[in-house]
Order: structure tokens, then sequence, then C-alpha cells
């Protein structure tokens, strides 16, 4: 209830290959990366590049665009100190800020994730 109220009051969604694609990332480790973008014309979030599970945090940075925003959710594997495998999933946001109000426009709409 409370995504959809947040949609209903921002006026931007996700699509469906957004939500699809996070459960595979989470549940399946089927991806390492996706890197979400906003298109104006429909008002949505819509899916713009994914990675393979195999890719690495060099790969990821690599696929974000020098000129644009975006959103991403990374998923980090790691050893703790007691030789245990954990994995954490960052959200970024992906802010150029020679673009002046563009990133302010992506600050905004965070709150739709």
């Amino acid at each position: 209830m409370a995504m959809a109220y947040r949609m209903a009051t921002t006026g931007m969604g996700v699509s469906d290959e957004c939500l699809s694609l996070f459960q595979e990332l989470k549940r399946k480790k089927a991806h390492r990366y996706i890197v979400f973008k906003i298109d104006e014309k429909s008002k949505k979030v819509l899916v713009d590049k994914t990675g393979g599970a195999a890719e690495s945090y060099d790969d990821f940075t690599a696929s974000l665009p020098d000129n644009d925003c975006r959103y991403a959710v990374f998923d980090f594997d790691y050893v703790t100190v007691d030789n245990c495998q954990k994995s954490k999933i960052f959200f970024i946001a992906w802010l150029v800020f020679h673009l002046l109000m563009y990133p302010l426009f992506f600050v905004v709409w965070v709150n739709v994730f």
C-alpha cells in the first residue's frame, strides 16, 4: 500500500521489469548489478543495463554514463573476519552534477524506490 501511495503522489512509476530483475538479483543471484533510468515521457523507472553474476564492481562503474544520471543496485559479496561468505545489496544514485537541475530531479524521485 505504501508503494502505491508513493507512486500516486509523485506521479512516477516503476516498470514490472525493474521489480522482477531486482527479485532475480536478490533471490537467485542472477545479476551482479542493475542500472535504472528515468523515462521522462512515460514517467517510469526503466531498466537500462544489467550485469551478469560474474561481473565486477569495475564492470559496473564502466557501465555508468558520464553524461547522465542513473539509479543502480549492486550485489556486493565479501568474506567476514570469521571467514563467512556474506552479501549486501547497495542502492546507488549516480548523479552528474554538471547537468545542473537534472540531479535534483533524481534526488526528488528516489523515494519511488
